[in-house]
């Protein structure tokens, strides 16, 4: 964060400096004063327009700065605000504490948000189904074009800011560790190791951190391009416990359908055709709700689902609207081989 940032008191020539230095990410200083507080932002174009107005490079840059500056307050960081400022072309905000110290740093032309939930990959299968290719190879590390599937996922969490990602392991389970030894765009990803085969959301108990109140979970083996602030925003509205990604599931019978009392037809339907949504394997889910998994025991999501409805608590649908497989065979990792050319 300390590229962005300069003295009140510096000279407008060292601005265009540190501007310079940072040219490949933005052209935007936060101006602070002797005890940190924000008090401006200053760009290449205040720079520009202060120079055509008779400012001199010796000049402190407080002469210039803009003062009417926008921020978020940590106290009402809402992620809403952030689609409002990207829709205003606003696209570097401060974060900013009740003292207006700057706290954070959010910059939307690197990242496409900044979303306050901690992230769970389930990693552990052994994907038996495409042997022979996950023999000596865990499928979460199988190559997807110029990256393995599972970093796939890990980059595009990143891209939305996510930056407290956790995976969890067990088959060959020492290579996904080894893969994430060292930070990956700038993020620690930690591993954690299941004991026993724990079904698709069990080992997260083994998880001994998480930071906010939502977690979201995924299979690491899926290939999508969902949007998870969209995803997250409609979590958020709904109130709910658990929300579960789900992807258009249509089915064509190609004969004409008896609709049959006993013996006797009431009806024919020729042809039908029956939409549903089928679960994608990906879950916002409330942190306090992951007390309703059992400690080292075989537990599925939907498992959770099921419990969480029985006790009356809100799980609703997110519809996936976009790219999603599922690499569990040999016909759909050839798809996102084929899918990933033209990304």
């Amino acid at each position: 964060m300390k590229r962005y940032l300069i003295q009140e008191t510096s000279s407008i020539k060292e601005a265009l400096v540190a501007l310079n230095n940072i040219a490949y990410d933005t052209l935007s200083l936060l101006v602070i004063n002797g005890t940190e507080q924000m008090v401006g932002s200053l760009t290449d174009g205040d720079i520009r327009r202060g120079l055509i107005s008779g400012a001199q490079l010796d000049d402190p840059v407080s002469t210039i700065m803009h003062r009417n500056f926008r921020f978020i307050k940590q106290s009402e960081y809402d992620v809403r605000r952030l689609k409002e400022f990207r829709e205003s072309r606003i696209f570097f905000i401060p974060i900013l504490d009740e003292s207006y110290h700057i706290v954070d740093v959010i910059n939307l032309r690197k990242y496409k948000s900044h979303l306050p939930i901690d992230a769970v990959l389930m990693a552990g299968g052994k994907g038996e189904r495409l042997r022979p290719l996950t023999e000596k190879t865990p499928k979460p590390l199988l190559l997807v074009g110029d990256k393995c599937i599972i970093d796939h996922n890990v980059d595009r969490l990143i891209s939305y800011g996510v930056d407290h990602i956790n995976v969890t392991v067990n088959y060959l389970g020492e290579q996904i560790t080894e893969h994430y030894a060292n930070p990956r765009n700038g993020v620690q990803i930690r591993t954690f190791r299941e004991p026993k085969f724990l079904g698709t959301i069990g080992s997260i108990k083994f998880v001994d951190t998480f930071c906010n109140d939502t977690v979201l979970v995924m299979n690491s083996d899926l290939f999508t391009n969902i949007d998870y602030e969209d995803f997250f925003l409609h979590f958020q509205s709904h109130e709910a416990e658990m929300s579960v990604a789900a992807v258009p599931y249509n089915v064509s019978i190609p004969y004409g359908i008896l609709d049959l009392d006993g013996i006797n037809i009431k009806g024919l339907q020729e042809k039908p055709k029956y939409n549903y949504y089928a679960n994608a394997g990906i879950y916002l889910i409330k942190k306090k709700a992951l007390e309703e998994i059992p400690d080292n025991e075989f537990f599925n999501a939907t498992d959770l689902i099921d419990k969480l409805i029985s006790k009356k608590k809100k799980v609703i649908r997110y519809p996936l609207n976009g790219t999603w497989l599922d690499i569990g065979t040999p016909t759909e990792y050839q798809k996102a081989l084929d899918f990933v050319k033209h990304l």
